[in-house]
């Protein structure tokens, strides 16, 4: 298990290292140059080259690289003129909000995705296996965007019943019974689709283990068939979900950057629209790292639980 885990960090570190590669050279990319990107495209050429000078941008590149190496190694994700704020201090007052959307809504799904899923692969070809699996296909194919616009015709303007605002000010104040009616059609709008995602997995997984030899045994062992489901075959069932979880980050972001939007909750995904707007590059670039290490985490986690979930590969590592 140690060998496993020391080969998966090894990994993980090479990739963050890539992504900082890809980040620095996004900046090369820019177009004028990074000095044009931010002192626009008005600048003189006079200011442009002072700029360059100050923040090291006349170096040869090789150099630039370790020295935004370094600057990330100290916490420094750069500085945001356009809203006279670091980067970093920035992603302090966004991060957290965003993470209790997703947090949230991914706990809700899997409460319900897991035990729909078994439900569907037990009832296999009944009617509730039918209804469910052509809901979730019609969520999944639905764009997340337009979802959340129905849930606020729908809740918000037609039945009046929430707020179509996510809320608003300190994160510390979310969890407040004001608010959490704010929190609910944002938390809604992710949740459907990963619903849909999730029990779709867990209906195929079960299928795959109801028909192996050991849920054979154990039922010709006398084995209820509760205890067949519950004491053998979820935790085989599982295993997908594991690796879904980890690999599925990126996408819950990225839908949570609409829906954040749509709903005008103040988290990593609407300060990334708002910047792409302004072309706030540093901004931008400082929340795509965030959110590529956010993912090698994720997939570097979902190993883990994979080997605590399936001797077979602690044996293997």
């Amino acid at each position: 298990m140690t060998g496993f885990l020391v080969r998966r960090l090894g990994q993980s570190a090479i990739v963050v290292l890539g992504v900082t590669v890809i980040t620095f050279v996004l900046t090369k990319l820019l177009p004028g140059g990074v000095a044009r990107a931010i002192l626009g495209p008005r600048a003189s050429a006079v200011a442009m080259a002072q700029f360059n000078h100050d923040n090291g941008l006349d170096l040869p590149a090789w150099q630039q690289y370790f020295f935004y190496l370094g600057q990330l190694l100290h916490g420094n994700l750069g500085f945001s003129y356009h809203l006279n704020q670091s980067v970093v201090q920035l992603l302090q007052d966004h991060l957290p909000k965003t993470l209790i959307l997703l947090t949230i809504s991914t706990l809700i799904a899997l409460a319900i995705a897991i035990p729909l899923g078994m439900m569907q692969a037990v009832r296999r070809n009944k009617l509730e296996d039918y209804f469910f699996t052509s809901l979730s296909f019609a969520l999944y194919s639905m764009p997340p965007f337009w979802l959340a616009l129905i849930l606020i015709i729908v809740f918000a303007v037609n039945l009046n019943l929430l707020p179509p605002e996510g809320p608003q000010g300190a994160v510390s104040t979310y969890l407040d019974p004001g608010k959490i009616a704010a929190l609910v059609l944002p938390v809604m709008s992710l949740a459907l689709v990963t619903i849909a995602l999730f029990s779709r997995y867990m209906r195929s997984s079960m299928l795959d283990n109801l028909v192996q030899d050991y849920v054979r045994t154990a039922r010709a062992k006398g084995v209820s068939t509760t205890g067949v489901l519950y004491g053998h075959v979820l935790r085989n069932a599982l295993i997908p979900i594991v690796t879904l979880l980890g690999l599925s980050l990126p996408g819950i972001f990225s839908g949570a950057l609409i829906t954040e939007a749509i709903f005008n909750y103040p988290g990593m995904g609407l300060l990334f629209w708002n910047s792409s707007q302004t072309r706030d590059y540093p901004v931008l670039l400082g929340v795509t790292l965030i959110v590529a290490v956010a993912t090698v985490v994720g997939n570097l986690l979902a190993d883990v639980f994979y080997a605590v979930v399936d001797p077979r590969v602690r044996v293997a590592a």
